[in-house]
């Protein structure tokens, strides 16, 4: 039912797979959480209230009206939906959530355990920063990553618009590319990211290793189309 980052973190994290406690319908069944994916909005809205109970969270998440950019928000008490890519929040009872169906979901922690992120990162935003605008918000000592459920490479043909993207920047950024057919590239998010996290100072970085558009248990916008759900990834502190 939940996927849990294999980390040694003083935090609470999970990730949703389509089999939680839900009511959705239809090729939403069952557990979808995102709001503006076509399915219906009572039925998401009481999947959101039972994915609550049915991790303990200590408070309501913090969701983000996600638009492929690089705005990271700041989870305060009574925060409105804010829209950002990313979430960084202090303090006790904090819970951030990551909204995906293909693209890569990250969680940060401080080593203290008092500082958390999470950030959406589809190829545009990883490309223009998220990640490590994500870091700079934070502010912490020791920040760790987690890689979540994102589409994986074997599965994961993309255009040259996207490999210049990272490559015009980056040259070393090639080796996340291989090349298909005349103009597509497979391409590796996780080791794009993994690549920028180190690059923003980052040195512990798990996770990983997932295929969304083979894992049944994930929704896959790629392999089910305009009425794929969405899973969360979700990280709070204590």
């Amino acid at each position: 039912m939940w996927i849990r980052p294999e980390w040694e973190a003083p935090v609470g994290a999970a990730v949703s797979t389509r089999q939680g406690p839900g009511v959705s319908e239809g090729p939403y069944a069952r557990f979808n959480l995102g709001l503006r994916s076509g399915d219906d909005v009572d039925a998401v809205r009481a999947n959101r209230a039972a994915l609550v109970t049915a991790l303990g969270l200590p408070g309501e998440a913090l969701w983000l009206r996600q638009v492929h950019g690089t705005a990271v928000a700041e989870a305060v008490p009574g925060a409105e939906e804010p829209e950002a890519d990313a979430a960084v929040a202090s303090g006790p009872g904090r819970v951030l959530a990551i909204l995906t169906a293909d693209c890569l979901p990250v969680l940060f922690v401080s080593s203290d355990g008092r500082t958390i992120g999470a950030a959406h990162a589809g190829w545009r935003g990883l490309a223009a920063g998220v990640l490590e605008r994500t870091v700079e918000r934070m502010a912490a000592h020791g920040v760790q990553a987690w890689l979540g459920p994102a589409i994986g490479a074997v599965s994961y043909e993309v255009g040259e618009e996207v490999r210049a993207a990272f490559v015009d920047g980056d040259a070393g950024a090639a080796s996340a590319f291989t090349a298909t057919r005349p103009g597509h590239w497979l391409c590796d998010l996780y080791a794009l990211a993994r690549r920028r996290l180190a690059a923003a100072g980052v040195g512990r970085v798990s996770g990983g290793g997932f295929d969304t558009f083979t894992d049944e248990r994930l929704y896959s916008y790629r392999r089910d189309g305009a009425k794929s759900g969405r899973f969360a990834s979700l990280i709070w502190t204590r």
